[in-house]
């Protein structure tokens, strides 16, 4: 656990929240998180690949601009980028789905998503739901199946990674996590979206009760995940914390944010 926390803490690049996306291209050595996963992105924003020998998957595709690098990182490991099967995304944002298309195209892997995940990836991020719409950067849409539900397991040879769903950032948010052995020793490694209510200009959460009490639920969903190792989509995001303490930390966020909302 102490080896993945220094290697994850090597990519902090910026605060989470930060869009210095000129830093986000630069790379960031590829390593291995635990047992056959592996960081493949860049410095800032994780993209995560779980190997088998009958194929790979990939979590994320970060920035547009990155997809030759994250490829890259993957050939660097001794991986065929042709060998990745699906595509997995955390949320539906620029930074983190920017790279999707390109790998997508580049692998011929399927990408799979929530109903809500892939229209707001078909759209490239132009969509009316996310809370960040009108602010937060287009992307390059890319035709995504729309099959994941709550439990549902991706399953690639031995790989079965489990779909855990996590509305509050988008309304596509998935949180990921599987079990990765070294020799004897299985950990349980959790890849959860971002847990941040962030805004655009226009919109408050508190006009829409329904979404803020799936963001709720999210928190509690985080919470329990089975969680030996985590991994976020911002590496800086995870360093130090588990699963319950992120969802603790988002669960405040979204106070504040509703607090700050009631006082206007």
């Amino acid at each position: 656990m102490r080896r993945t926390l220094l290697a994850l803490a090597a990519c902090i690049a910026l605060p989470a929240l930060a869009v210095d996306t000129a830093s986000w291209t630069q790379p960031a050595e590829p390593h291995v998180i635990y047992g056959n996963t592996y960081f493949v992105g860049t410095k800032g924003i994780s993209a995560v690949l779980i190997t088998s020998p009958q194929g790979h998957v990939l979590i994320d595709g970060t920035l547009e601009e990155n997809v030759s690098r994250i490829e890259e990182s993957i050939r660097k490991l001794g991986f065929r980028v042709e060998d990745i099967k699906v595509i997995l995304n955390s949320h539906a944002h620029f930074d983190h789905a920017g790279g999707i298309a390109g790998l997508a195209k580049d692998s011929g892997a399927t990408v799979r998503a929530t109903v809500a995940g892939s229209r707001e990836l078909r759209l490239g991020g132009h969509d009316a739901s996310d809370p960040q719409h009108g602010e937060a950067k287009l992307f390059p849409g890319v035709n995504a199946v729309g099959d994941i539900a709550e439990g549902t397991v991706v399953r690639i040879g031995p790989l079965a990674i489990t779909a855990h769903i996590t509305p509050g950032h988008t309304a596509g948010g998935t949180a990921w996590t599987w079990e990765s052995c070294e020799g004897k020793v299985c950990k349980s490694i959790a890849y959860v979206d971002s847990l941040s209510a962030l805004a655009a200009g226009g919109y408050r959460y508190s006009d829409h009760p329904a979404f803020v009490a799936a963001f709720r639920k999210t928190f509690d969903r985080v919470a329990a995940l089975p969680c030996d190792i985590l991994v976020a989509p911002h590496p800086e995001q995870a360093v130090g914390k588990t699963c319950k303490s992120y969802a603790d930390d988002g669960r405040k966020r979204l106070d504040k944010q509703l607090a700050k909302e009631a006082s206007r």
